[in-house]
């Protein structure tokens, strides 16, 4: 059964090699279509025009739409990730070629935004003990990658 609702990502021409590189950074993840236009299409004969893939279960599609949208921080893609090497290992792929920001937020090297979240943050950011909760929070606003044993340390006062 296909999703009622998924995501369109809008791209100038880069929707299928964005596409080949979501997949390559998520296990599992897999090109469904490829959509191409033919002689006398508004783009290049072969090159896409939707990329329909997929990534987490969650069914995307890339469209070159040319230069008129660009991607802004007002969306963004949360990953939750269980452990620091979770962390790490989506940070770093996504991160290639892409730029860093606070909190846990970077963008891809497209200009998509994503948020790589440990699974504890909210716990700790939102834990019983508003003096822990708050150290916690001054922690990560001071991260980029977020650091789930410095969170911790923060939180207990350590």
């Amino acid at each position: 059964m296909s999703e009622k609702i998924s995501t369109c990502l809008w791209f100038d021409t880069q929707a299928e090699e964005a596409a080949d590189y979501y997949v390559s950074v998520f296990d599992g993840g897999k090109i469904l279509d490829v959509s191409r236009y033919g002689d006398g299409g508004p783009g290049p004969t072969g090159q896409a025009i939707a990329v329909q893939f997929e990534i987490e279960g969650r069914r995307f599609m890339a469209l070159n739409g040319g230069p008129a949208f660009n991607f802004t921080e007002a969306v963004s893609f949360v990953i939750d990730c269980a452990t620091q090497d979770e962390v790490d290992r989506y940070w770093n792929a996504l991160t290639d070629g892409g730029e860093e920001s606070r909190c846990g937020w970077l963008k891809d090297r497209y200009g998509v935004s994503w948020q790589v979240v440990p699974s504890v943050l909210g716990g700790l950011i939102g834990g019983p003990d508003p003096d822990g909760a708050q150290r916690a929070m001054q922690a990560m606003l001071a991260m980029r990658k977020l650091d789930i044993a410095a969170l911790q340390k923060a939180y207990d006062g350590v």
